[in-house]
């Protein structure tokens, strides 16, 4: 286990002694509940038991909301959101995310079985963690968000993780992350070599029902 306090969580399990882990990091400003209504919305039937973890980011100071204090995985500096990054901030939410996957392994669950997702901020540090880390995982699950610190993604992302299976879905409307960014995104991923599904849909910052049905048949098919 890490030295790294646990961050505060929700967990659902879909059955008991779930084999499979999920780990599904929120939006700026919200909290872990903001994605606890999906897993009634996912077909999961058939599946082995599932472990949704839901964590709580730490509350920090976010620079673009006029230092607002809300939960944050890093700060935002400004609207263009790769201009100035906050390195650190990343990092540090970094070694949090890798807390959360080295309790699932200490309860049994191999890394092989576990899924990163996110949305939006939960998105970023999906891929700051994921590519990093040094087994294979199940998949990333990256929604409405994009890829931070890319040009240090070349010489920092390991060798298991180019086999990860990769899924990103953007709105064409959001207001929040341009849609643009995220097929920057999916560009310098796909030009790493990872094999990323990609999904476009007429929404803005949000989650649609076509999507849900895409994230529950991808699920089913990188844990079945």
């Amino acid at each position: 286990m890490s030295d790294v306090d646990l961050l505060d969580n929700i967990e659902i399990e879909t059955a008991p002694n779930p084999e499979v882990a999920i780990i599904w990091l929120h939006g700026l400003g919200a909290d872990g509940n903001d994605f606890v209504p999906i897993v009634r919305e996912l077909d999961l039937t058939g599946l082995p038991g599932i472990r949704f973890v839901f964590p709580h980011a730490k509350t920090m100071p976010v620079t673009i909301n006029g230092g607002y204090v809300m939960r944050s995985w890093y700060d935002i500096l400004g609207t263009e959101l790769t201009r100035r990054e906050d390195e650190g901030g990343l990092r540090s939410s970094q070694l949090a995310v890798e807390a959360l996957i080295a309790r699932e392994k200490s309860r049994g669950i191999p890394a092989s079985r576990i899924i990163l997702a996110g949305f939006s901020q939960g998105c970023a540090m999906t891929l700051q963690t994921g590519l990093r880390h040094p087994e294979q995982l199940a998949g990333m699950m990256c929604l409405s968000g994009y890829l931070p610190l890319a040009g240090h993604v070349a010489a920092e992302r390991t060798a298991q993780s180019l086999k990860v299976p990769v899924f990103m879905a953007h709105g064409t409307q959001d207001p929040v992350v341009p849609f643009a960014r995220a097929e920057e995104s999916r560009k310098v991923l796909e030009s790493l070599g990872y094999q990323v599904e990609w999904h476009a849909y007429q929404m803005q910052h949000t989650l649609c029902l076509e999507e849900v049905q895409d994230i529950a048949r991808w699920i089913r098919k990188v844990v079945a």
